[in-house]
């Protein structure tokens, strides 16, 4: 493929986009024999601390992204020659869609990660594109049965250089450490975890909750006040989340609960390869569950609903799968698909963890055994051959 692909969402370490970019930028020189450019907006504050060789590598696309986004404002570009990609979410919002007068290329591709699957235009909106990558078996089969056809799935990739098994620095020390993951909001099932802990710790003190549920969207956080088990979400008077008063009032200790606060994705791995295990009943996933991918990776046992985009990860056969997937009725939009994790099995998968950690080992080791293949190398490799094809 010779021609460079300009990508229109972010580069950044904090959140899921971000982090894709970062490593579109990182490997697509490597695979396609072109360049890549970021047209989004670049969070470089989220950068520091990477390992210089790693920034370096990327320093001089990340210019070369800055100076086109630059110009294309300029001079009101609306057309690139090269290949397009637009960033897609729930109803296909993101960048301005090339019907309207959007940025396209000499070819235009939808990336797409959505959860709400109603999705009445779909297959009038895609026809626009040249195809539609979708980030999970499960968003393709969706898309599928609303008319789409000219679509694919590349799921996204892991960093093994980061995320792999390693000797712990025991940090945490005669403690039973669960980690959460994920930006606060009914789909990513934060109250659920609350639920499922609070009865777990209620029989095991030394048990500890570590989350790194940040997110720069603090308003979505108040989604999880829809269930009438738990005491609501607060924000603080400069907008920010009170954590630990949301847990707190949830009545779980001080002493058994860790908030992170935001930590940049090349941080991660010294947290997560400190946790006994990892708990995502997440009620939806448009991609595969990015921060569960990384915990496999990692080495950890992983305990995961069997739902939705979550699905290509319990195909693997090395997590402890949440089967008991009931209804969910969201705030606005189509849930067909998502499914509401019980909580006693929940709990009951803390319990088998804790109760076998010769079996959780060997879960972990074959999780990241399993999510290994999905290298953000590999991935973008794959992109790019899925996008060669179409040029």
């Amino acid at each position: 493929m010779k021609q460079p692909v300009f990508f229109q969402w972010s580069v950044s370490n904090l959140f899921g986009w971000g982090v894709y970019g970062l490593n579109l930028l990182r490997h697509w020189q490597r695979s396609a024999g072109s360049q890549a450019f970021c047209i989004g907006q670049i969070h470089l504050d989220s950068l520091r601390g990477m390992d210089p060789l790693g920034l370096n590598a990327i320093a001089q696309p990340l210019v070369d992204s800055d100076h086109l986004r630059i110009r294309i404002e300029n001079e009101q570009i609306k057309k690139l020659d090269g290949m397009v990609l637009h960033s897609l979410g729930n109803r296909f919002n993101g960048p301005v869609l090339p019907r309207n007068g959007g940025m396209t290329g000499n070819n235009t591709v939808g990336v797409i990660f959505f959860e709400d699957t109603n999705l009445p235009d779909a297959r009038d909106i895609c026809r626009d594109y040249d195809l539609i990558v979708t980030g999970s078996h499960w968003n393709e089969e969706v898309l599928r049965a609303n008319g789409v056809e000219n679509v694919t799935t590349v799921i996204q990739g892991i960093d093994p250089s980061l995320f792999h098994p390693a000797p712990r620095a025991d940090t945490l020390e005669d403690r039973f450490a669960i980690f959460s993951g994920g930006k606060m909001e009914f789909r990513k099932a934060q109250d659920l975890v609350l639920l499922a802990f609070k009865a777990f710790a209620s029989r095991h003190p030394e048990a500890i909750l570590v989350t790194a549920w940040h997110s720069p969207w603090s308003i979505t956080a108040l989604t999880l006040n829809g269930n009438s088990k738990i005491a609501p979400v607060r924000l603080k008077t400069d907008g920010s989340i009170d954590m630990h008063g949301w847990i707190a009032d949830n009545g779980i200790p001080a002493n058994q609960y860790c908030d992170l606060g935001p930590v940049p994705n090349h941080a991660m791995p010294r947290v997560v390869r400190e946790m006994d295990v990892a708990i995502f009943p997440n009620r939806c996933e448009g991609g595969t569950n990015l921060v569960a991918m990384e915990c496999m990776a990692a080495g950890i046992p992983v305990i995961v609903a069997d739902n939705t985009g979550q699905k290509d990860l319990t195909a693997t056969g090395a997590t402890y799968r949440l089967t008991k997937q009931g209804p969910v009725t969201p705030f606005d939009g189509g849930a067909e698909g998502w499914g509401e994790s019980d909580v006693d099995e929940m709990v009951e998968a803390l319990e088998q963890v804790w109760r076998n950690r010769k079996e959780a080992k060997r879960r972990g080791l074959a999780g990241s055994k399993a999510v290994s293949q999905w290298s953000w190398r590999n991935q973008i490799a794959e992109l790019h051959s899925t996008l060669a094809a179409v040029e």
